[in-house]
């Protein structure tokens, strides 16, 4: 199962990218993901804390997959055991010539228990994605 969303942003991907990677200031914008902590690098293991609205927050320890200035950071997370509920999550920012960028965060869900829980993916954490790119939004524009 995937969710996908995408908003078009009037900023610079570098600028885009400073503010989405300004992860010691997600608790003061962000409305989805409160918080990433952890040496952000290809390889290692971080600590994310999500609070999707009209759900349940959770806290977990992905693994970065990708960190790509400016294009692309990935992440894949577990539920308890690989397999059960496994999710890649992936923001990415397209340049798109013209001084805009489209910033697209989607996320593949695989496992086991991804049915017991389709009704709040496609509800509380799509609307988590659309809010966070709302606000990231609103200040790459204001700046």
């Amino acid at each position: 199962m995937e969710l996908k969303t995408e908003i078009l942003i009037n900023a610079t991907p570098e600028k885009v990218w400073a503010i989405f990677t300004d992860f010691n200031n997600y608790p003061n914008w962000n409305p989805f993901i409160k918080s990433i902590t952890g040496d952000v690098k290809v390889g290692n293991t971080i600590t994310a804390r999500i609070e999707p609205p009209g759900a349940s927050g959770m806290t977990f320890k992905p693994k970065v997959l990708a960190f790509y200035a400016n294009k692309e950071f990935r992440w894949l997370g577990h539920l308890l055991i690989k397999g059960l509920f496994d999710g890649e999550h992936k923001f990415e920012l397209i340049k798109n010539g013209n001084g805009t960028t489209t910033f697209i965060q989607s996320e593949q869900f695989s496992g086991i228990l991804v049915p017991l829980f389709k009704k709040m993916l496609n509800n509380a954490i799509k609307n988590g994605f659309n809010l966070m790119n709302e606000q990231l939004k609103a200040l790459a524009e204001k700046k």
